[in-house]
């Protein structure tokens, strides 16, 4: 249909089904803590372990996290979106309260690995630790603290636009980027098809980066399931006469 900034639009039709649908449990934990790194613009926190290259660039500004690894669980939590409120503490002679008095929640997504032995340990297991820009860090809490306790919980993201499909990889194994994806954010299988091939299970390789060893030809249809059991089927969503390196639009949740 056209080109927006790099970012191609297909004709897709959509289909949205429920399967083994379980509700996100959205239920607030009090056992968490979070640091910062980057800069105060934000900048140096853009790539990560999820594979986001430039989360800057793909809409999610400084509003991520890098989570410790009992959150992490080895990449499947990459795009899942986590509220975190500070925790306000009675300060005495041993504790401090770092939180800002008008502090309010803010909405972060999972885009990066903190990983053990980093931060002052606070990433270590069995900690559960979102390590975040210091623009979202400043926004609940002090910087001199470095540290502050928060409660959290799992929300459902919040996306303009269609799931996005950036396609890497050569003609014999593809790495397509899956990203911008609303509801509960965190993919947990997909499956690819062309014009030639029936529906291909992909296998995640690292992060949000999704492989399959077959060559496609034509357009491309996915088929995307998150941890909620919801599935989207897109067809076509990325169109005929693709090349590597483009970032298609498809259908959302």
């Amino acid at each position: 249909m056209g080109v927006i900034s790099g970012l191609k639009f297909a004709l897709a039709l959509l289909f949205v089904r429920v399967v083994c649908s379980q509700q996100l449990d959205t239920r607030w934990r009090d056992d968490g803590h979070i640091t910062y790194y980057g800069s105060p613009n934000g900048h140096g926190t853009q790539g990560g372990a999820c594979g986001y290259q430039n989360t800057f660039s793909l809409g999610y500004d400084h509003l991520t996290a890098a989570l410790s690894t009992p959150l992490f669980q080895g990449g499947a939590a990459c795009g899942a979106c986590y509220e975190l409120r500070c925790k306000f503490i009675k300060e005495s002679k041993t504790a401090k309260n770092w939180c800002w008095n008008y502090s309010r929640s803010i909405t972060s997504t999972a885009t990066n690995l903190c990983p053990p032995g980093s931060t002052g340990g606070w990433c270590d297991p069995p900690r559960n630790h979102f390590d975040l820009p210091m623009p979202a860090f400043l926004t609940l809490a002090r910087q001199n603290g470095g540290v502050a306790p928060v409660h959290y919980r799992r929300v459902p993201c919040q996306k303009k636009g269609g799931i996005q499909f950036t396609i890497g990889g050569n003609p014999w194994f593809y790495m397509i980027l899956i990203h911008n994806v609303a509801g509960a954010g965190d993919v947990v299988r997909v499956q690819i098809k062309s014009p030639t091939t029936g529906w291909t299970p992909m296998y995640r390789n690292w992060g949000a980066l999704w492989t399959v060893r077959k060559q496609l030809k034509g357009a491309l249809s996915f088929q995307i399931t998150t941890s909620d059991g919801r599935v989207v089927v897109t067809h076509n969503a990325v169109g005929h006469g693709w090349r590597f390196g483009q970032t298609w639009e498809g259908a959302q949740y």
